[in-house]
């Protein structure tokens, strides 16, 4: 074995370009696989990172299409991108959900888009209408100026809190806190601005926030929400705390067929599972994409190793003349098939965690909460494919160096 293992590396050493050609195409595959693992931990700690800065015990109720009412297969569940105007959360419901037993807290949402102005600075912005439970329930924190308060909400106050980037486009390098804002046909007072945030194309940082009365009444002229919040108390119960959540909004919209529901309450677990279906299925794509690149690479290495067989059938002959036995030679050409590809599998672990390192140096320097992770599966799975790679397309060349004639061989030229 040990022989072996010397001759192979010899005779790869000897050829440094073409052993390195031959193993471009696991390289790539490996480094695309290592690739995708590693930003697929870092996203999924981005996602965590978000689902947790709007408060880690939390469910969700939207606005959806009724299935009853669908016209179209193809329409989706969520009214706000059906076309459907669907107009039945109300004030009322936020109130009865708050009397539910496990309910904490819980607001109100809608959204809208409007042209922000100061002086000569404009933006087109979404501004975001919130009850002003909100602060209670998300994380968020401000860079400068305070929350609005129940009072102003229920007031209607014409009072903002500016994102970020918001604030700069809009205000350059001045204090934004206490001057006036135009957003569409109002005069707000801006009372804060948010700190960066860390989410997904900025999160919070472009986005425009007013009492949820204010967006109702003098922006949009509704009085319902597409949107609740609900802030939870024990998490073990959120299964439970959902259905009464269901029944007290059943009841509210006189809905006896659960088909009928225009709403969906979700809770946290459901959101991830969503979530994890979905990524793990782009995961498997691409991963699918670099087993190609594999396939390829390790057809080449076939190819390469019955070139190296007929290069070398003297050699060959010589030694089963001498000798070596079909095993022998087996094992030194399979030996050496594997290491090629072990060889390509190492530098491609390298190439993909330099290239995930860049990902999140990148991610990182635009606000993205991204952590560069390295799982350890990862390199396990680069290694392990590469060998049995080695193994899978090394062995057919192998075997026929280990068949030669020594009588044949010996005569080869």
């Amino acid at each position: 074995m040990l022989t072996a293992f010397r001759q192979a590396i010899k005779v790869l050493s000897a050829n440094p370009t073409r052993t390195l050609l031959t193993t471009l195409g696991i390289m790539i595959g490996i480094a695309t696989v290592i690739l995708v693992l590693s930003a697929g931990a870092g996203f999924r700690n981005l996602i965590d990172s978000q689902i947790a800065s709007l408060g880690t015990n939390t469910l969700y109720v939207a606005t959806k299409v009724p299935s009853a009412n669908k016209s179209r297969a193809s329409l989706p569940d969520t009214g706000s991108f059906s076309g459907l105007a669907i107009t039945s959360l109300k004030q009322r419901d936020i109130d009865d959900i708050k009397k539910v037993p496990n309910v904490v807290n819980d607001y109100g949402a809608i959204t809208g888009q409007a042209i922000a102005s100061y002086r000569n600075n404009q933006k087109s912005v979404i501004y975001f209408g919130a009850s002003a439970a909100r602060f209670d329930i998300d994380q968020s924190t401000l860079k400068t100026g305070r929350f609005y308060t129940e009072a102003e909400d229920a007031g209607g106050a014409q009072v903002a809190i500016l994102g970020s980037k918001l604030a700069t486009t809009l205000f350059n390098a001045d204090e934004p806190v206490g001057k006036l804002v135009h957003v569409g046909t109002l005069n707000f007072l801006v009372i804060g601005v948010y700190n960066p945030s860390s989410g997904l194309g900025g999160g919070m940082d472009d986005i425009l926030f007013v009492p949820l009365a204010t967006a109702q009444k003098k922006m949009l002229g509704i009085n319902y929400v597409i949107r609740i919040i609900v802030q939870i108390k024990d998490l073990n119960l959120s299964d439970a705390t959902a259905n009464d959540i269901k029944n007290v909004l059943r009841h509210n919209h006189d809905i006896n067929d659960p088909a009928k529901d225009d709403f969906m309450v979700a809770t946290q677990t459901q959101v991830m599972d969503t979530f994890n279906i979905i990524f793990n299925g782009i995961t498997i794509l691409l991963i699918a994409i670099a087993a190609i690149s594999l396939i390829v690479g390790g057809v080449g290495i076939m190819n390469i190793m019955y070139v190296v067989v007929t290069e070398r059938t003297a050699e060959i002959g010589l030694k089963k003349a001498l000798g070596a036995k079909n095993a022998d030679i087996l094992r030194e050409f399979l030996i050496e098939s594997i290491l090629v590809t072990v060889l390509g599998g190492a530098i491609g672990i390298i190439l993909g965690a330099v290239l995930g390192w860049l990902l999140a140096v990148v991610a990182i320097q635009n606000g993205l909460a991204w952590t560069f992770t390295l799982p350890f599966y990862a390199i396990a799975i680069g290694f392990g494919v590469s060998a049995a790679i080695g193994i899978s397309f090394g062995v057919l060349p192998a075997r026929s160096a280990a068949k030669l004639d020594p009588i044949t061989a010996l005569s080869h030229e």
